[in-house]
């Protein structure tokens, strides 16, 4: 992957020489108890679903993956064990286990047992670091069943133990480690970490191999040369994966650009200004979607920050001011705008500080807040941009030519929306004449269900209560917004009539706060049109109204697929499964009565009573709220099912072809 000049960085700052191996207890700080963990254990790690516990993992792999950042880890070990307990080891240097002053217990024990208690508050132990600022291994601790450490330094090797926070053993040296993993054996120092998540704590205390995959494979790209193993040795699961990215970022930009049409090159800078470094990676491809994801010393910035906005500011100036230099935009002719730099843009924008020099705006750390970030970022790749479009002007202009078709589209849809505007007020009170508006104003207690087809929307407006429920029905197939500019999307029909209805708007005027419902519920035929159609829709609003999804106001309603009624007994089965064993419950009920079976093919075959007893009426029905856990894969699937390109779709059926359940 070719690299530009303009990626020539300041001197790299090696961490691992200006971090001296000094780690000793005289650097460990104590700043509180711990007491208050397991009583407000969402205060710490968020949540105590399986959201929580899979937090509480990422705890103990980012102290690990910390040591890697100050330059004395190069391997990480995470093996999921038999018996439901997970094993963190790294072969860095080892936590302290020398006596801490005024505590008599060694470095271990206060890290283990106490809050805020760590070599991250202060010295040169770790200059960057992620996890919960020092908390980490003490809060898991306190949530854990049990909890096993062990250390080894200067050849020998510290275990203690402890349960729920409470130390069980002293600490003491053993002649080799009570564990038989191979990687065990052999490091020079390290550290292990073994615990079994507390049933009284946690809802969920089964690990998720592909949800821990996903966060260690995000940190491989992030520490370039840090080899990530993961190991399930759960009975029946048996499996291993790894993960080693010399390329860092610029790896995962090829990653998620993998299955798309790219313009150039993969893009990177990287320079150290003071005590920062700042890293950025970015390509464009053919598509108008934009994935642009941000990290702050590996922890991910969901909602951006100032590092962002400093990189957004500098995109578009860089190419403002290029297109100027050569001549293609004129000086009094309006200049690109931000969003006509983010279509079809991907990035990562990753900074890397000192952790006590970090402000994050919340507990969840998903916005960095340090207000002088934003300049030091926008300098650095305002530079180095300039730089490289002067060294590889062919792709500068394939940029300039992206953005410059994204901004006669932004102005053709805004003419197409204000001609919208002009007929009828696309966020204005001119609703479509399709949609049945339900009497409710509140948008917290007010539904849209969007139906497929007019026969299936009469049957939906007539069964529907009228109070809280609205119905639009959606006339065939809509259009494929994956594959289509603003303008033409504002132009199509149904999809217009969809975004009145919602009246929010869209594009650059989005006002989410203007959004009339706070249930959208899709409600198509269970056969695969009404799948097609569920799937074009989920486009939609992936693509152009995310903030809907990621709000929790999407939902795919479950229409039964049969009908079952022997005698007076008639009940709904939403699956295969369920009617085998409604029917199996009434042939002993009911031996001597035939059993009418009826496969319902669409919406329209029920009548109103029917439809609403089965699929809208709250008390009986079943909705599948859809989210966004995994926005990087959810792309992918969408460029690759709803794209241009055929090959990887072609693939994909091919190889799942198998697992299809077609209705024929």
């Amino acid at each position: 992957m070719a690299r530009s000049a303009s990626s020539v960085r300041a001197k790299k700052v090696k961490e691992e020489k200006t971090a001296k191996n000094d780690y000793s207890a005289a650097q460990i700080q104590v700043l509180e108890g711990l007491e208050p963990v397991r009583k407000r254990p969402g205060m710490y790690i968020g949540s105590t679903d399986v959201i929580g516990l899979h937090e509480a993992l990422r705890e103990i792999i980012d102290n690990s993956v910390d040591e890697a950042l100050a330059g004395f880890a190069k391997n990480v070990w995470i093996v999921l064990n038999d018996d439901g307990s997970a094993t963190v080891a790294d072969d860095g240097r080892g936590i302290p286990v020398d006596i801490v002053k005024n505590y008599g217990k060694s470095g271990l024990e206060i890290v283990m047992t106490k809050l805020h208690a760590g070599g991250k508050f202060g010295g040169s132990a770790y200059k960057i670091s992620g996890g919960l600022h020092g908390v980490g291994a003490s809060v898991v601790n306190a949530l854990s069943e049990w909890l096993f450490a062990e250390v080894t330094r200067e050849g020998k090797i510290y275990t203690q133990e402890y349960s729920r926070g409470k130390v069980t053993t002293d600490l003491k040296t053993v002649k080799e480690s009570r564990l038989s993993h191979d990687f065990v054996h052999g490091r020079g120092s390290g550290t292990l970490i073994s615990f079994l998540p507390d049933k009284q704590i946690f809802q969920e205390t089964n690990f998720g191999f592909e949800t821990i995959k996903k966060a260690i494979r995000e940190r491989a790209f992030l520490v370039p040369s840090l080899y990530f193993h993961l190991i399930d040795k759960r009975k029946g699961q048996e499996k291993e994966t790894n993960f080693y990215f010399e390329g860092g970022i610029s790896s995962l930009i090829s990653k998620i650009n993998e299955n798309k049409n790219i313009l150039h090159d993969v893009i990177y800078i990287e320079k150290q200004q003071g005590e920062v470094n700042v890293s950025v990676a970015l390509q464009y491809n053919d598509a108008y979607s934009e994935n642009v994801e941000s990290y702050v010393n590996v922890i991910n910035t969901v909602n951006g920050g100032t590092h962002l906005t400093g990189f957004r500011m500098a995109l578009t100036r860089a190419i403002n001011d290029y297109g100027k230099k050569i001549g293609s935009f004129k000086e009094d002719e309006e200049g690109i705008t931000g969003d006509d730099t983010r279509e079809g843009l991907t990035a990562v924008v990753y900074i890397k500080m000192p952790q006590d020099k970090i402000q994050f705006e919340g507990q969840t750390k998903g916005k960095l807040g340090n207000a002088e970030i934003q300049p030091v970022v926008q300098s650095i790749v305002k530079e180095g941009l300039s730089t490289y479009f002067e060294e590889n002007p062919s792709d500068g202009r394939k940029i300039l030519e992206k953005v410059y078709l994204a901004a006669k589209a932004r102005l053709a849809a805004k003419a197409a929306k204000e001609a919208i505007l002009r007929k009828g007020a696309l966020e204005g009170s001119t609703l479509p004449g399709k949609l049945a508006d339900c009497q409710e104003k509140d948008p917290s207690i007010s539904e849209l269900y969007l139906v497929e087809g007019d026969s299936a929307g009469g049957s939906a407006k007539q069964g529907r209560d009228r109070k809280f429920q609205a119905i639009l029905p959606l006339k065939g197939k809509i259009l494929n917004t994956e594959r289509a500019r603003l303008d033409k999307i504002i132009e199509h029909e149904e999809v217009k009539n969809l975004i009145i209805a919602l009246g929010m708007g869209i594009g650059e005027t989005i006002k989410f706060e203007k959004l009339r419902y706070h249930r959208i519920i899709i409600m198509t035929d269970a056969d695969v049109d009404g799948e097609h159609i569920e799937t074009l829709i989920l486009t939609f609003f992936f693509r152009h109204l995310p903030e809907v999804i990621r709000q929790g106001y999407l939902y795919i309603a479950q229409p039964p697929l049969y009908k079952l009624q022997s005698g007076k007994d008639m009940q709904y089965a939403y699956s295969d499964d369920e009617r085998d064993t409604i029917v199996k419950s009434m042939t002993s009920a009911n031996s001597r009565n035939i059993i009418n079976l009826q496969r319902y093919k669409g919406l329209g075959e029920m009548n109103p009573e029917q439809l609403w007893d089965t699929t809208m009426n709250p008390a009986n029905r079943i909705l599948k709220q859809v989210g966004i856990e995994d926005a990087e894969e959810a792309d992918a699937i969408f460029t690759m099912l709803m794209g241009d390109e055929v090959p990887p779709r072609k693939h994909f059926i091919q190889s799942n072809a198998k697992q299809a359940n077609l209705d024929i």
